[in-house]
């Protein structure tokens, strides 16, 4: 069975940049980006598995983004691995991973009509 069918990923709340020197290796996040905001980065977290499994999941999603030349790194955030793409690629990313059968998490606030 395909592990990426299996896979839940989400976006982080903030936005990244890569940390001076470090670009590719160590992101930071950076306040509230302008719209448009150029080299930043946005990360998506792995919901499940959540286990030593995350890691190989990360690592394939990453290449099936590198199959269509979408750069993307997995790095270490909060603990845990991390996709990070450019904010500019995050609409290609997404529906890249949702082809291959990966759910994407959205927010939403819920609103009482009443």
């Amino acid at each position: 069975m395909n592990t990426l069918q299996l896979s839940i990923i989400h976006r982080l709340p903030q936005s990244y940049r890569w940390l001076a020197g470090f670009t590719g290796s160590k992101v930071e996040p950076i306040p509230q980006p302008a719209s448009g905001c150029e080299g930043c980065l946005v990360g998506l977290k792995l919901l499940s598995p959540s286990d030593e499994n995350a890691w190989p999941v990360m690592y394939s999603l990453s290449q099936a983004l590198t199959d269509i030349a979408v750069d993307s790194s997995v790095l270490e955030c909060e603990g845990e691995p991390c996709l990070f793409v450019n904010s500019q690629d995050e609409c290609t990313a997404t529906c890249r991973l949702k082809n291959f059968g990966v759910a994407i998490a959205e927010s939403f606030s819920a609103t009482n009509p009443f």
